[in-house]
């Protein structure tokens, strides 16, 4: 590149640039500020030497502000010495293919501009993080570097050239540099064609007996859904709703759950409700699975995706391991323990499962906060999951919920549920926090109503892999019957605080499995409520959210 293109800019840090678990998230009005963007690409590229000539994936789930980030952060690409990069067409991305790309063509790493599950438009929220060579998110060691150069910079370089017709494919030089506008789905496509019996799900759907509803919520996988269940599969027109990624989401808040997701439950509680429903969230690495009147929670959903994994071809030759994080159902340990592999546990974040599955210690993995995935990426994968509940139930033949219930005579049922308590005062939050921190040592032991407390403690992780330690993940109560009740900060959110509260009870007994969920969790509700205070303490009715 021609140095006369660079342009050095001067600039001073801001002071709220650390990037959370899944980098760094803020209102679309702050990343508008001047030199706000730049300042934490810089400091990112900072961190990063060897990638001259080297290629990154850059794409985003087409929230507010994406088109803009994107020819910033390409002339950033240039100024750095970037070879080549490879930009889904009108910018867009799913998560799980930026994953995909990266790992396919081999590339340095790549940049996901979004906020996933988080409310879009100008109003609302922004995100920015990279994800490494082998397609998963930064690791800490690397987050906490490019913070600690968002303290320290000075300047930041930009090629000053014309920004890139994102819309059209093929390639455009910016400099010395190629950019390569390519279709957003096709590699990611091949890929699932090539994990399930596309065949046998074709022909489920082409019989006409069976029918379901994608809900892509406005967001990035309505573009891949459309390929992929109507075009590649046969799904007739219609299949997928709210199918076109807008800026705002349409005005709703792309979290694929019961709360959230209302028109697709709407549907699927109807009289005439298809036979399966999903939903996916704003960057497509999440997903809800529901049948006729019928919702699957995301444990239990990992637990049957792994008991039945050999119906599908890519896990034919069976799995190494599983793993979940900790607030997650152990219905997966279920499964686990009946297949004779191991289980692992780890803190909430993706980055846990990559040491794990780079290292070939597990083939599935997820968490009870509607994401879950595998070893064919480093990312959680929304309609990859999907697809294998439909080569499961193309293979079965059964609902469902002949599915999940067949699965709970065999393995038991755990009720389970999270409460979230969303838009809470931070220091209240983080009050509530403290006081069962220090009340810990005195809780195991107790006997609170009918519950002998015989655990209480703040979950520690010591990585098998690597041995690094990961402290304060979540505070756990787990009583003698198995049942547990945990608390913990979410870290996903851009203003404000959500405490989520999980709790989790076994029953083994398959006449006791139709209970509602919340009345078998009535006991441990009541127990959290009190050890809490938070309803007290926040002066509402009960949570924003429960799933």
């Amino acid at each position: 590149m021609v140095r006369k293109m660079i342009r050095t800019v001067a600039t001073t840090p801001f002071d709220d640039q650390r990037p959370g678990t899944s980098g760094l998230r803020k209102k679309v009005s702050v990343f508008q500020q001047p030199h706000y963007l730049e300042n934490f690409v810089q400091a990112l590229f900072d961190t990063l030497p060897g990638a001259r000539g080297k290629t990154l994936v850059l794409g985003g789930d087409g929230r507010y502000y994406n088109d803009r980030a994107i020819q910033v952060i390409l002339k950033m690409a240039a100024a750095k010495g970037f070879g080549k990069v490879l930009v889904g067409r009108d910018g867009l991305l799913s998560t799980p293919a930026v994953s995909c790309l990266i790992r396919k063509y081999r590339a340095f790493g790549g940049i996901i501009l979004s906020a996933s599950h988080n409310p879009g438009g100008p109003d609302g929220d922004f995100g920015i993080k990279y994800n490494t060579g082998n397609g998963g998110p930064a690791p800490e060691k690397l987050t906490d570097q490019v913070y600690r150069n968002t303290r320290e910079i000075t300047r930041y370089l930009i090629a000053d050239v014309p920004d890139v017709p994102l819309g059209r494919l093929g390639n455009h030089a910016l400099g010395d540099m190629v950019v390569s506008i390519i279709d957003p789905v096709a590699d990611y496509a091949g890929l699932m064609e090539s994990l399930f019996d596309f065949d046998r799900i074709r022909d489920l759907l082409e019989e006409g007996v069976f029918t379901l509803c994608y809900d892509a919520m406005h967001a990035i996988t309505g573009p891949y859904a459309h390929a992929i269940l109507e075009d590649r599969l046969g799904a007739p027109p219609g299949t997928v709703i709210n199918g076109t990624p807008l800026p705002d989401f349409g005005g709703g808040h792309p979290d694929p759950n019961l709360t959230y997701a209302r028109e697709l439950v709407e549907i699927m509680n109807a009289l005439s409700a298809p036979d399966f429903g999903a939903a996916s969230d704003g960057d497509g690495d999440r997903n809800m699975i529901l049948g006729k009147r019928f919702f699957v929670t995301p444990s239990d959903s990992l637990a049957i995706l792994a008991a039945n994994a050999a119906l599908a071809p890519g896990y034919r030759e069976g799995l190494k391991g599983v793993a979940r994080s900790m607030p997650t159902s152990r219905a997966v340990d279920q499964v686990a323990a009946s297949l004779g592999i191991p289980c692992y546990e780890t803190p909430t974040g993706w980055k846990f499962f990559g040491n794990l599955l780079d290292a070939g210690k597990i083939t599935l993995c997820g968490e009870e906060s509607f994401g879950s995935g595998s070893d064919h990426l480093r990312e959680k994968d929304g309609l990859w999951a999907v697809l294998f509940w439909l080569n499961i139930i193309a293979h079965r033949r059964l609902s469902v919920e002949q599915i999940t219930r067949e699965h709970w005579q065999r393995h038991g049922r755990h009720f389970y549920s999270r409460h979230d308590y969303e838009g809470m005062d931070t220091h209240i939050a983080m009050e509530i926090l403290a006081d069962l921190r220090d009340r810990l040592p005195r809780l195991k032991g107790r006997r609170i109503g009918d519950h002998g407390v015989v655990l209480s403690d703040e979950f520690s992780y010591t990585d098998p892999v690597d041995g690094s330690v990961s402290e304060h993940q979540g505070i756990r109560i787990g009583f003698e019957d198995g049942a547990r009740i945990v608390f913990r900060l979410s870290g996903t959110g851009t203003s404000a605080a959500t405490l989520r509260i999980y709790l989790e009870k076994y029953e083994p007994d398959p006449a006791r499995h139709d209970q509602d969920t919340q009345a078998a969790l009535a006991d441990l509700i009541r127990i959290a409520n009190e050890l809490s205070g938070i309803l007290a303490r926040t002066g509402r009715g009960g949570p924003t959210v429960i799933t």
